[in-house]
């Protein structure tokens, strides 16, 4: 028998290697922005798909590691930086781009200052919007691109003290589906990750509240919060063969719980 399950003298579909190649990524080149956290696994899993990864983060030291994590490059970049973002372009057109960047304040609406609301809409949406007028074009030119960027449930699902992040994060996937409808006839894909309550930095406020952080693991279906490398195969899977036919969609990797609509008060 061999490793395909198929009897040895017996020939096999010669599809069967079509399909155990589907995310094989070898030979191609990933970009992938904010490599701390979320994106450091989704680095290394790229990377252990066959990838050459370079790491790129405003922090050139979390990019470093990242980068030696996975044998690869490292480059300092600002998203919400016109001109930081041109010079990223200088290193090549990537054949996958996945950005993890973002932020958040938890602030009712009322309370928000002018300043949170741009910090978040700047880093979260133009941040975004500033890497697709770079790279969709350029990926455009070349014929082919896998384009991800991480959304989250907050783009379907709100909760007190979320508004600003949640449009934030709706207005992503709404620019991704833009982009797929300009570049699909080019051959290039943009999709979104959407991220339930994951164990990162970003959710420390919450993990620290007891009661909050197991109200959040009650209410996906799963029972429990996610961890960081749990995102890292729908990034691969996005970035691959494997998804070749899917543009303009949001993957919710969330335990469930947009199923069954989680929902808490946070003590705001």
């Amino acid at each position: 028998m061999t490793d395909t399950g198929v009897p040895e003298g017996i020939p096999g579909d010669p599809r069967l290697d079509s399909y155990r190649s589907l995310f094989d990524l070898t030979g191609r080149h990933a970009l992938v922005i904010g490599a701390g956290g979320i994106g450091s696994e989704v680095a290394l899993a790229l990377a252990a798909h066959g990838a050459q990864v370079t790491a790129a983060d405003l922090d050139r030291e979390v990019a470093r590691s990242t980068a030696d994590a996975c044998h690869g490059d490292a480059v300092s970049v600002d998203v919400t930086d016109t001109a930081s973002v041109a010079e990223l372009l200088t290193h090549g057109v990537p054949d996958v781009l996945v950005t993890t960047v973002g932020m958040n304040v938890r602030k009712p609406i009322a309370d928000y200052s002018d300043d949170e609301f741009d910090r978040v809409i700047t880093l979260n949406l133009r941040g975004v919007f500033t890497l697709l007028r770079a790279f969709g074009p350029a990926m455009a030119e070349r014929g082919s691109g896998s384009f991800v960027a991480f959304s989250s449930i907050r783009a379907q699902t709100v909760e007190p003290g979320q508004g600003v992040y949640a449009a934030s994060k709706a207005g992503l996937v709404q620019l991704l589906r833009t982009a797929a409808a300009e570049f699909g006839h080019s051959g290039v894909r943009f999709n979104a990750v959407a991220p339930g309550v994951v164990a990162t930095e970003l959710t420390g406020q919450i993990r620290a509240d007891e009661a909050w952080s197991d109200a959040y693991a009650g209410k996906s279906a799963l029972g429990r919060w996610a961890r960081p490398s749990e995102m890292a195969g729908a990034a691969v899977f996005l970035a691959s063969d494997a998804s070749s036919f899917v543009t303009g969609s949001a993957l919710f990797v969330d335990g469930g719980w947009t199923a069954i609509d989680g929902r808490f008060d946070p003590p705001l």
